[in-house]
This record gives C-alpha cells, sequence and structure tokens, in this order.
C-alpha cells in the first residue's frame, strides 16, 4: 500500500468422539476409523508402507502440546516419515528407538519380555494402535530426558500388576516421561500397571493428555519428582474409573490446564478412590467443566498450590473440595472450548479410548491416500511443486485435502481457487523455516501479457477457496525494493486470503509493504481468518484488508525500510459497515526499529469508499517502544476517528494511557470484543 492512496479491490472445537481431527463425526460416532492398507498391511510384519501415508499421520497436538517452545513447534510425531506396521516387540523396538522419524501402527497383541519392559521411545515418533487390535501387554514406553515429538494414541496398554496393590518394588508403567517435552497422549486405554498409568516426571512439560480411558489401577496419573516448577501440562476428556489415587497428583507444575474430564467412582466396587484432582508444591491448576462422581475428596490443593475452579460439577462426592489462589488464562497459550460437564458421561463413554478399524478394502484405500499429497523437490513426493498438488485436488473436493511439504525452499506462485475447498498446506520440517514457499513480484511487476500484476495480484500465495489450513511453514515475498526504485508499486504480498474459515496456524508470513492481506470474495461476502501462533512480518500496512480476521497469540516483527529508515502502520483495515475488522489479541509486537516509529493502524477506504468502516481493535498484547503515542493516523483523506480503532489492557514500553488520540475501551466494551465474538460460530480445529 502506498502513502497515501487507494488500493485496487482487491471456538475451537475438537470432535468430541473424534480420534483424528477432521474425521467426519458420522464416522468417529460409530465408533469407526479407518486406517486402510495404506498402513502396509499387504503381508508381512514390519512392511513399510508404499502408498502416501494416512491422513491421521498429519494430526497435530492441542494444548500445551501444541505451543512452540524449547524449539519444538507443536507435536506431530513421526510426520512424513515412513509408514510402518509391527506385530513383534522386536519391531516395535526397533522403530520406536530409531533416530528417524516413523508412524508406527501397533497390528496385534504385543506382550512384553520381560514383563515391566519400557521401551525407550526416541525423538518424531507416532506409536499408533490399529483400531481396537493394537494391545501392549505387560510393559510400555519410556521417555527420556530431551526426548520429544512424540504421539502416543489409539492404544490398549495394559496388565504389568503383579498382585501387590500398593507396589512398592516394580515401576512398571503404561508411559513414563523423565525430562521429556511436546508429547501427546490421545485416546488409550490404559489400565491394571504395576506402577503408574502415566508417569509425567523431571520437568517434563508441553504435555497433552487427552480422550484416554484410564482404570483399574492404584496410582493413576502422576507429574512432578521435581523442585523445579516447569511443567506445562494440558489434561482433557479423559474417563478416570476406578482409580484410588493419583487422577492425577500434579506437583509443581507452572502451568496444569484441566478441562472435561470425568472421574468415576461407581458404588459397590473393589476400589475406591483415596483422592480425585490434586494441586501440590508451587502448582498452579485451572480446573474447568469437569465431572466428579461418588469420588472421595475430589479437588484438594497443599497450602502454597494453587487451583481456579469453574463450571465443575459434583455428584455423590464426600471430603475435601478446595480451590484458592490465583493461577492463569489458558487462553493466552491455545484456543480450546469447553462441553457441559453434565454431558461428560455421553460424551466420554461414546468417544475415550481407541477407536475400532474399519477393514482394509481397495475403496478404503484409494481414499486414504487421496486424502494426502506430497510434495518434495527432490522427486521423493507425489509432485515436486505445490502448485502442482494444488492442481491435482478435484475441482469440489468434498472433504479435507492435506499438501504435505517437505522442507526445502520452493519458489514459485501458488493459487487455490475457490473450487477446491477443505485444502490444508503444511510443511513436515520440524521447524516452520524448514518449508519456504517465496517469489517476488511486487504491484508494479509487468506482467508478461501486459500489465502489471497490482497488489491482490503479486501475492506469492493466493487463497480464494473456503475451509483452507497452512501450519509449519514460511510464506514470503522478498521483492528488492532498494534494486526497483524506478518500478511504480512497491506493494508486495506474501499471502493473499479471499475466502471464509481460513486457519493459519504455526506459520511465518514474511514481507515488507503489504504482507498479508486478509480480504473477503466479495464487499458483501464474510471472511473469517484466524491466524494464531505464527508469526508477521513486515513495515507498511502489512496486515490489511476487508476480512473479520483475528491475530492471536502471535508475534508481530517490525522491519525497517529498504532505505534503513524506521516508520511504518501495521494495520489497514478496509472493514465493510457492521462487519468486525482486524483483532489483535494476545500477542507481542517488537522489531529491530526506532523507538516511536510506528502506528498500530490507519483507516483504508478502498476506492475512496466512504461507506466502509474500517476496524482495528489491539488488546492484551504487548507492544515494544517502536508503537507511538498516538498509535493511529489518518489516511487518504480519512480520519481515522470516523471510525474504529481502539485498545484494550495492553502493556509494554508501547502501551499508553486512554486519551482522545488514543481511545481504549471499557469493560463492557471489551466484553464484546473477545475472539469469539470475531468468530462468530467459527470454532477453528487443526486438519
Amino acid at each position: 500500500m502506498s502513502e497515501p492512496r487507494s488500493k485496487a479491490q482487491h471456538r475451537r472445537r475438537r470432535s468430541r468422539t473424534a480420534l483424528a481431527v477432521g474425521v467426519p463425526l458420522a464416522l468417529t460416532a460409530a465408533g469407526t476409523f479407518t486406517y486402510g492398507t495404506d498402513l502396509g498391511l499387504l503381508g508381512g510384519s514390519g512392511r513399510q508402507a508404499s502408498a502416501a501415508a494416512p491422513a491421521w499421520a498429519a494430526d497435530t497436538a492441542d494444548g500445551f502440546a501444541s505451543v512452540n517452545s524449547l524449539g519444538q513447534n507443536g507435536t506431530y510425531g513421526g510426520r512424513g516419515g515412513q509408514v510402518v506396521t509391527v506385530t513383534t516387540q522386536a519391531e516395535l523396538e526397533k522403530y520406536a528407538t530409531a533416530t528417524q522419524p516413523y508412524v508406527i501402527v501397533v497390528a496385534g497383541t504385543i506382550a512384553m519380555n520381560p514383563v515391566g519392559k519400557e521401551i525407550k521411545v526416541q525423538s518424531d515418533k507416532t506409536i499408533v494402535g490399529r483400531g481396537t487390535a493394537g494391545h501392549i501387554v505387560g510393559g510400555g514406553f519410556f521417555l527420556g530426558q530431551g526426548v520429544h515429538n512424540v504421539i502416543i494414541r489409539n492404544l490398549t496398554i495394559r496388565d504389568a500388576y503383579q498382585g501387590i496393590w500398593n507396589d512398592k518394588d516394580h515401576d512398571f508403567d503404561a508411559i513414563q516421561m523423565d525430562g521429556a517435552h511436546h508429547v501427546w497422549i490421545d485416546h488409550n486405554d490404559l489400565r491394571h500397571m504395576a506402577d503408574g498409568l502415566i508417569d509425567v516426571r523431571k520437568d517434563s512439560t508441553n504435555v497433552t493428555v487427552s480422550w484416554n480411558r484410564l482404570s483399574d489401577n492404584n496410582k493413576t496419573f502422576g507429574i512432578g519428582w521435581t523442585e523445579n516448577v516447569k511443567t506445562d501440562i494440558t489434561i482433557h476428556h479423559n474417563w478416570l474409573r476406578e482409580t484410588e489415587q493419583r487422577n492425577p497428583s500434579t506437583d509443581n507444575a507452572a502451568h496444569a490446564h484441566l478441562y472435561n474430564n470425568f472421574l468415576e467412582d461407581a458404588p459397590g466396587t473393589a476400589i475406591k478412590s483415596a483422592y480425585g484432582n490434586y494441586s501440590r508444591g508451587g502448582t498452579k491448576m485451572v480446573l474447568e467443566n469437569s465431572l466428579f462422581q461418588g469420588v472421595k475428596n475430589p479437588v484438594i490443593k497443599d497450602s502454597g498450590a494453587a487451583i481456579v475452579q469453574r463450571g465443575n460439577s459434583f455428584s455423590g462426592t464426600s471430603g475435601r473440595n478446595e480451590s484458592g489462589g490465583s493461577a492463569f488464562d489458558p487462553k493466552t497459550y491455545y484456543p480450546y472450548s469447553l462441553d457441559k460437564a453434565a454431558d461428560l458421561p455421553s460424551i466420554l463413554k461414546a468417544g475415550a479410548g481407541p477407536r475400532a478399524s474399519i477393514g482394509t478394502t481397495a475403496a478404503s484405500t484409494k481414499a486414504a491416500a487421496a486424502t494426502t499429497l506430497t510434495v518434495a523437490q527432490d522427486g521423493s513426493g507425489q509432485y515436486r511443486t505445490v502448485q502442482a498438488a494444488v492442481n491435482a485436488v478435484p475441482a469440489n473436493n468434498p472433504s479435507r485435502v492435506v499438501i504435505a511439504v517437505k522442507p526445502g525452499t520452493y519458489r514459485e506462485l501458488v493459487k487455490v481457487p475457490s473450487n477446491k475447498p477443505h485444502v490444508t498446506i503444511q510443511g513436515t520440517g520440524g521447524s516452520r523455516k524448514d518449508t519456504t514457499i517465496v517469489y517476488n513480484n511486487a504491484s508494479g511487476t509487468p506482467k508478461p501479457g501486459g500489465g502489471t500484476y497490482g497488489t491482490g495480484g503479486s501475492a506469492t500465495v493466493a487463497v480464494e477457496a473456503d475451509d483452507f489450513q497452512a501450519r509449519n511453514l514460511t510464506i514470503s515475498n522478498d521483492f528488492d525494493e532498494k534494486a526497483n526504485q524506478s518500478l511504480d508499486g512497491h506493494q508486495a504480498v506474501a499471502l493473499r486470503t479471499a475466502a471464509d474459515k481460513v486457519f493459519l496456524d504455526g506459520i511465518i508470513v514474511s514481507g515488507d509493504q503489504d504482507t498479508l492481506l486478509l480480504d473477503t470474495a466479495s464487499k458483501d461476502r464474510l471472511g473469517r481468518v484466524y491466524v494464531s501462533n505464527s508469526y508477521v512480518i513486515g513495515n507498511v500496512d502489512f496486515i490489511f484488508g476487508r476480512a473479520t480476521a483475528v491475530v492471536d497469540k502471535s508475534v508481530i516483527t517490525l522491519k525497517k525500510r529498504w532505505n534503513g529508515t524506521s516508520a511504518g502502520y501495521i494495520t489497514a483495515p478496509s472493514t465493510a459497515a457492521n462487519r468486525k475488522g482486524i483483532l489483535i489479541a494476545n500477542s507481542t509486537v517488537n522489531g529491530d526499529v526506532s523507538a516511536g516509529s510506528f502506528h498500530l493502524g490507519r483507516p483504508w477506504h478502498a476506492g475512496g469508499d466512504a461507506s466502509l468502516d474500517p476496524q482495528t481493535t489491539v488488546r492484551n498484547t504487548n507492544l515494544s517502544s517502536a508503537i507511538k503515542s498516538t498509535p493511529w493516523t489518518d489516511m487518504s483523506g480519512f480520519s481515522w476517528k470516523d471510525d474504529r480503532f481502539a485498545e484494550y489492557g495492553n502493556y509494554g514500553a508501547g502501551a499508553g494511557q486512554a486519551s482522545t488520540n488514543r481511545p481504549h475501551l471499557s469493560d463492557a466494551q471489551a466484553a464484546n470484543q473477545e475472539v469469539g465474538d470475531w468468530l462468530a460460530g467459527w470454532t477453528p480445529s487443526a486438519s
């Protein structure tokens, strides 16, 4: 966007019973989940799959396991590695302890020898049961110091019990972690072990435990064994029944978020609960919308620990039920949505634990293979370019197609047309920097057939299809302004969206002027965009457009201009009247630029359209000293004071007190400008 000028027109809910995010609810509600023959089930154990990886192998964790930290951006396990099927302990150990990534499918019952053996899983692994057939008997898994990016799903791990209820001699756990991070334990059945079902120990962190059944055990789920207060853990949608203690016991956890769990102690059974959720040491716990039925001492805490309770339900409980202290807001780390506590018995009895397999017919194999398309420059994928994979998506495809892009720099233009919805483009590397799509067109760049590209046409990646997702990659426009000063039009878009329900998760969008164009298909069409856990980099109007857009839990990085000067504008909304514009929430604004040199935004009345009502709200965000004390400014003859620009709850060196030149929302106004208000009933979820 030049200055000034007009441009050319250019709550997370996981499926309740789904093992894989994005699986049709009709299938998951019936207790079914398709693996198909693409898992290598074609005669012979330990075979590597020759077909594309199944769609669910691209699933990523939610909760704290999804947070970018310790050099690991989320938890995706063996995604991108070979898919192998195992039926023996030797095969399972071979692949689980390997250094390279694997998706390991356990296709039968494996009895551990000796009893109590815990296989030492290495990083970058997905270990998943083939339907209800995947059983580990008499042993489990151990994740040691530094092991990371591990997914354990859809397994039954059971029966290491040695006949001693309070067993001090046999440390036979189903899953134990000592110093691991980024681990997702999902949809398993864990029961009847000699010690813990799950032990999260010794500063293990970024762990999510979801949709599991835990039963028939004494010391069920322990967290801690350290003096440090480092563990971040999310525990949701688990069914704990007939378990005595550690349900869980949480010691010295920095952030423990427990929600939508069902703890059940049925009358007339031999196992009696000693306590339910326990916050110990320096733990800060948020406990939401969980159901405690018949449990003794359902919620307890140490004097130095904290528990914040919200929306929990208690039926037939007795003894201690405690709360107190201050904790944290989980939504500053990741999005989530809550089920009602009263609905949990039906939800979890139907949906927790392993999903049943659907056969291995040729038809199911074809469908599964078609849902994931692989791209690799070296020819090891199905396609060498991202656009070739997009072209292969059938028109009006009814369901999700994942384009898995292997690490590399792809210098190309990519367009996802409006007749190809439900497309996900995701990098398969360990970092979002490993996979880059980049080009260098600008608004004034001559087109081969005459004319110039214009701002919207300069985009490296253009998305016109609804329900689009991008994750774990970088999208960039590296147009060189300094070398092209004679060119008329330096606007150079990295990513343009003109669609509804666009989810940009864990990506980098990089450019200078007009980096991220968030538009709609037309002025009268709604276009919602949710950007989370991402980086947006630029200098002039670099988050702009007509969309109803949220930038949440992200980093906005300010860049100097081509000549080394510091001056710019973050947002340039072009919002239609009676719609919501751009919301920046729970984020950070920083960059190597001069203090007091950047505006938060200015109103873009595209084409001089006075009927527009541009809106930007920046809230609960850390503003660096680069932000001006009067952060809004006019544009092209339109006053920002005639439109909708405001702040709320910002902090940092660039934050400031409310004034006529720096409006702040009241608490009542802010209550109506939350992320959920922007998304208007849409709850983005990874698929």
